[in-house]
């Protein structure tokens, strides 16, 4: 009976986002599904970027991260996290006064547009290409973690198997994305983050009675642990807090600046005012919800305690929502939560991989010789494509995966969006031009050499994560400790590959008076 109740409200939440679609795509084009026909509620994209930006990694690894152990035995992460969110925070607003107004500017659909006006036609679809590498792989790993805890904690009792799980969610994603693009997402984001942050406040507030506990004393339990601890201060540490706000600032510039998915939905906003309010409302926003987040974490851990429950990091939260026995109405709850947490960051992916591949990779927006319906037609075929890819990437993910993804995520957001924040660094810094074969090269060989200085500096993480076997041999671990003394790259990684290619690019380079040195 209760599996039933379960899969009966998952089935009447996606037919509320099936409604949603069908309501929102009337008359629509691909003007509607690239850019909202630049029409969105400022307030409402604010809101549902909410969703988008958080995830399904951070409803289940956020939380799990708070009890686990740091590197190198620097004791417990508690709010280590809440460092990164604060270097987000910084990052939003560079986002919102300098990238923004030179979108608005320039009136581009797609950002990467810039890159050509600026560096010529190989540095934007390097721009492009390095966009859908970085989003297809981000996007793929937060909705294969969400399916991976659907099925262990409640599909399995279903008989329900994570193949099929995957092959429904993306069929249901592309339902209500396939007609409406933008236009549609951002009110189906909305709903979802809406839901997602009711899940998590329920959760808190009935753990917190459950334990009768209250804010303050729940404090107080939470210091003793250890669990609020937030600056580290060890210099060589991965997560010294300069750092970790350093790199949080430069991954915000990055994967919402640079991000043509989270970009999308800010340029769909009719004005350039309404869309910097946009940015600075939801990134205050995006602070408190992250550490109610983390207060969650904090919870669930001394609850873990309280039962003698010995499950940490990603599988934490499920296990104590679905199994510990708290009433039926915490689980529904969780359950929402979880798939609210989801959809927001893969259909959002979806679409803009779809815009990018059309407009940057085919170009089908410069072609006069294609029809509105035979732009449609291709998009159509473009959109089905990535939701195979999408599939892929999650069934490879579910091979190689062997713990907490959260590090992983930020891992591969510091090696493929580096080079995107070098190009695009070098186009508004400078006023000097490259040979247009070049941007490519460079890029590449600036991924290269950040994925060779992380293997030298951590080699024991890459075995850990089984990446690469047996590459922590006394050799390569004495290399690393003579050259590094000790210092650990953390989120600062993709400001490492950034500098990089800036510098390359700026190696290779003239300058240059050109007035399509379109610097700021």
């Amino acid at each position: 009976m209760t599996s039933f109740i379960l899969l009966s409200i998952i089935i009447a939440y996606f037919s509320v986002l099936l409604g949603i679609a069908f309501y929102t795509s009337r008359h629509s084009n691909n003007e509607s599904f690239f850019i909202g026909n630049r029409s969105s509620k400022w307030w409402l994209v604010a809101f549902g970027m909410i969703g988008t930006s958080l995830s399904g990694m951070t409803f289940i690894s956020v939380p799990g991260t708070v009890g686990l152990s740091l590197p190198g035995g620097a004791g417990i992460a508690g709010f280590n996290y809440f460092q990164v969110v604060i270097g987000y925070w910084l990052g939003y607003f560079v986002v919102a006064f300098v990238l923004l107004p030179l979108y608005y500017k320039l009136k581009l659909t797609s950002i990467y547009t810039y890159l050509e006006g600026r560096l010529g036609v190989t540095a934007y679809k390097t721009g492009s290409l390095f966009f859908i590498l970085s989003r297809t792989l981000g996007a793929t790993i937060r909705l294969y973690l969400v399916i991976k805890v659907l099925e262990k904690f409640v599909l399995n009792d279903m008989g329900i198997s994570f193949e099929f799980t995957a092959v429904l969610i993306l069929v249901l994603i592309l339902l209500y994305t396939y007609r409406g693009g933008v236009k549609t997402i951002v009110w189906t984001d909305t709903l979802q983050t809406t839901f997602m942050l009711l899940a998590l406040i329920v959760c808190v507030i009935y753990i917190m009675h459950s334990m009768n506990l209250d804010f303050g004393s729940t404090w107080a339990s939470m210091q003793q642990k250890g669990y609020t601890k937030l600056l580290q201060t060890d210099v060589k540490s991965p997560v010294f807090f300069l750092k970790q706000i350093l790199g949080g600032a430069f991954i915000t510039i990055a994967m919402t600046g640079l991000d043509q998915e989270m970009m999308q939905k800010n340029i769909s906003v009719s004005n350039l005012y309404d869309s910097k309010k946009n940015m600075i409302s939801f990134c205050f926003v995006l602070l408190v919800a992250n550490f109610i987040f983390l207060l969650l974490g904090g919870l669930i851990y001394l609850y873990a305690g309280s039962k003698g429950i010995t499950v940490m990091g990603d599988d934490l939260f499920p296990t104590i929502a679905v199994k510990s026995g708290l009433p039926f109405f915490i689980t529904v709850c969780f359950l929402i939560g979880l798939i609210s947490a989801v959809f927001p960051s893969a259909d959002g992916a979806l679409t803009a991989l779809t815009s990018s591949f059309c407009i940057d990779i085919l170009g089908i927006k410069r072609r006069k010789d294609l029809s509105e319906t035979r732009q449609k037609n291709i998009r159509l075929i473009v959109h089905n494509g990535f939701a195979v890819v999408f599939l892929a990437c999650v069934f490879f993910f579910r091979m190689v995966d062997n713990g907490s993804l959260i590090d992983i995520l930020l891992k591969m957001a510091g090696f493929t969006y580096g080079p995107l924040l070098g190009l695009f660094a070098f186009g508004i810094l400078t006023k000097r031009n490259t040979s247009q074969k070049l941007p490519l090269l460079i890029c590449l060989l600036s991924l290269l050499a950040t994925v060779g200085i992380d293997i030298l500096n951590n080699p024991e993480w890459y075995e850990k994560k089984h990446v690469l076997s047996h590459l922590s041999g006394v050799s390569l671990s004495g290399l690393s400790t003579s050259i590094f003394h000790g210092y650990r790259i953390g989120t600062e990684l993709l400001v490492i590959n950034a500098t990089i290619t800036f510098l390359l690019l700026f190696l290779f380079s003239k300058k240059t008076t050109s007035k399509t040195a379109l610097t700021l």
